[in-house]
């Protein structure tokens, strides 16, 4: 399983849990947002379930984000879903300065 390096993902009880269920904890490098592949649906998240909302309490805004998620999973390879995908990863690139493959930029002389 990849984690990346939430304090909460490497207490006793998930450590415990994965060794009783003989899974294996893999955690993404320190500052490395651009190296853990779900980083990329939480810019068509915001995109189609948050921005220009006004959700009047949270009750509602669960329930939009519920509908999005269902939505979304019913639409795999829908074309306005891997546009915002391809656009999330490309602004988590470049604020680490990565290119797609995974080399640091080259500096401006």
């Amino acid at each position: 399983m990849i984690l990346d390096n939430l304090s909460a993902h490497k207490n006793r009880r998930v450590r415990a849990w994965a060794e009783k269920n003989k899974v294996r904890l893999l955690f993404t490098p320190t500052y490395a947002s651009w190296a853990n592949p779900i980083e990329a649906h939480f810019g068509p998240l915001r995109q189609f379930a948050l921005a220009n909302s006004n959700h009047p309490n949270h009750t509602v805004q669960t329930r939009a984000l519920h509908a999005y998620l269902r939505w979304r999973n019913a639409h795999t390879r829908h074309p306005d879903v891997l546009a915002a995908q391809r656009r999330e990863r490309a602004r988590i690139r470049s604020e680490k300065g990565i290119r797609s493959g995974g080399r640091p930029l080259a500096s401006a002389a």
